[in-house]
């Protein structure tokens, strides 16, 4: 049976719950059309020699917990890095070390929602692994029920040329308002449990969403972020680009909520996540301060595109992002969810 990927416990809630989460657990499984032999080869020789295997092996099966949520459904962001970090825990490389294959690009598509109170299960297929890259199909489900397919794609390090668009000049995070401090301030349920429970610091440059939607409709917005406390210094390369696929899909469709004028509290509204396709470009730190530049070139037919480029504080790109959502407002006489209740179809 193969071991999860090691993911360290942050020693201070809220982020402690978020490193639980990643931390799946395996699961045993049998095909009864396998020999005794191919059975044997397949749960005691994956994690070694994995060429042998043709695309389409079942390599390994995880499950992993959720975090409670508002929506009563299952955060897309938890999927991601968890589907991320059961793909990375089907390989031969000891996590962490020079010769393991680095996530650089992770595709998505979410077809339902999930409960947050019921485990999530994890399949992982060989899709190919190459001289320098490799590939990996990880299926969600919950209780036999598809919740996303993802494919991540892994690369053997190596040298090359070291371009990027530079950062924009925005205001730094210590001259803007958390969204802790606005959470603190309002007497609200929802205002109250997310600011227990907020895991990341969030601080937008343009103006929050949270309570009133923007002075004037924009496409463009500016979000520094970083974890709440510390990931452990013990934490691989590949837990920090997990954590940043979990944490990217709290804000990815903010803009174009601004675009249309709108909040989380825009009465009625219905949102999800569709589709997720995200490039890691450079190692990433989450413990220091992330400045998401987003945009939103499209909303029609109640569907939104979403882009960002991820930059740290040193002014380097380290990953790129691109989303399709559903959003909905309601008609006048019908009836929907909203007040920040964030809804998925089922």
């Amino acid at each position: 049976m193969i071991e999860p990927y090691p993911v360290p416990l942050a020693h201070e809630e809220p982020l402690a719950g978020v490193t639980r989460s990643l931390a799946l657990r395996a699961l045993e499984f049998w095909d009864p059309e396998e020999s005794d032999l191919e059975a044997c080869a397949r749960l005691d020789g994956v994690g070694g020699d994995t060429e042998g295997f043709p695309p389409g092996t079942v390599m390994g099966r995880f499950e992993g917990d959720s975090l409670p949520q508002l929506s009563g459904r299952i955060y897309g962001g938890q999927v991601l890095g968890q589907a991320v970090l059961a793909a990375a825990a089907c390989f031969d490389t000891t996590p962490g070390d020079s010769y393991e294959r680095q996530l650089h690009a992770l595709h998505t598509y979410f077809v339902g929602g999930g409960n947050p109170e019921r485990a999530v299960q994890y399949e992982v297929e060989a899709l190919r692994d190459g001289r320098s890259f490799s590939q990996r199909q990880v299926r969600a489900s919950q209780d036999g029920r598809n919740m996303a397919t993802v494919i991540a794609s892994f690369q053997k390090r190596q040298d090359g040329l070291d371009i990027y668009e530079p950062m924009p000049k925005v205001p730094g995070p210590d001259e803007l308002v958390s969204a802790l401090a606005i959470f603190r301030n309002v007497d609200h349920p929802v205002a109250r449990f997310l600011g227990r429970t907020a895991a990341f610091d969030v601080r937008h440059v343009e103006g929050n969403l949270y309570l009133q939607p923007p002075k004037q409709p924009d496409n463009h917005q500016h979000v520094w972020i970083k974890v709440r406390g510390a990931v452990p210094a013990s934490a691989t390369q590949m837990v920090h680009r997990a954590i940043l696929a979990y944490v990217c899909d709290q804000i990815m469709l903010e803009p174009a909520l601004r675009s249309q004028g709108l909040s989380w509290r825009s009465p009625g509204m219905s949102l999800a996540t569709l589709d997720h396709a995200q490039w890691f470009h450079r190692d990433v730190n989450v413990n220091d301060w992330l400045l998401f530049v987003q945009d939103s070139p499209s909303s029609s037919g109640g569907r939104s595109a979403a882009r960002a480029l991820v930059y740290n504080q040193a002014g380097q790109l380290v990953s790129s992002i691109s989303q399709e959502g559903m959003i909905r407002i309601p008609r006048e006489g019908q009836k929907s969810s909203g007040n920040w209740a964030v809804q998925l179809d089922g």
